[in-house]
């Protein structure tokens, strides 16, 4: 089950500003040819997407945990799977011994967890996605962007996370330069934020590897051009 696109206008060659996956609910707030405009009602990001690819919303039940669950065909675990769910991914569905039967098959208990459970370690959740490529507008294994990344590792852990960079800046409190760093610290530099995993390395979307690394944190400035970087940590 893929994300699906989230456009400055109404059209696929549009930019894509984000996606919404599976369970995640859409307000529309009027439609076009083929198209709905309206915010993701998660982040409030605002944007076209397909007509087609809106669905009757479901009372989640579960929520994908890994990089990615697998639905297999109920009654055989040892099954291949029949497709794939996202990181964040909401299901109703019921359980069956190991399994949660949801509308198309059964996803395996131990990729899920229940709603309103949460994870505790940012940093962790965001490690789960170590290689995904960088895909501007992503937030997927498949492809995500910096602030993709941070924003799917703290939703994870209940935290009420914007889509944006600029709007993540308003998370948590600034750090004095002086200030040891630690894990789930947040770094930001231009349109460029990160997750401290310990007093020295990050996880991002790495602009040298184009991919989601652990590494020390780079600024994505333009060569010869000097910015500054903005350290916060949440409560």
């Amino acid at each position: 089950m893929l994300p699906t696109g989230v456009f400055t206008g109404p059209s696929e060659l549009s930019d894509p500003v984000s996606q919404l996956l599976p369970g995640e609910l859409f307000a529309v707030v009027e439609f076009t040819t083929g198209w709905a405009w309206g915010y993701c009602v998660a982040d409030r990001r605002v944007g076209y997407v397909e007509t087609i690819e809106l669905t009757d919303p479901l009372e989640p039940t579960h929520i994908v945990v890994e990089a990615s669950a697998p639905i297999q065909t109920c009654g055989d675990p040892m099954s291949p799977p029949i497709a794939q769910l996202p990181m964040g991914a909401q299901v109703h569905g019921d359980i069956r011994g190991a399994m949660l039967q949801i509308e198309g098959g059964c996803v395996p208990l131990s990729y899920l967890r229940a709603v309103g459970e949460r994870d505790s370690d940012p940093a962790a959740v965001a490690c789960r996605l170590l290689g995904a490529p960088y895909l501007r507008g992503g937030r997927t294994a498949h492809g995500i962007d910096c602030s993709g990344l941070v924003q799917l590792a703290l939703q994870l852990c209940g935290v009420d996370c914007p889509r944006d960079t600029a709007d993540q800046r308003a998370l948590g409190d600034t750090l004095p330069d002086h200030a040891p760093l630690r894990r789930g610290d947040l770094l930001f530099c231009d349109d460029h934020v990160g997750l401290m995993v310990d007093d020295r390395m990050a996880i991002q979307v790495s602009h040298k590897a184009g991919k989601v690394a652990v590494e020390p944190f780079h600024c994505a400035h333009a060569a010869g051009t000097e910015s500054e970087i903005e350290r916060r940590r949440l409560g």
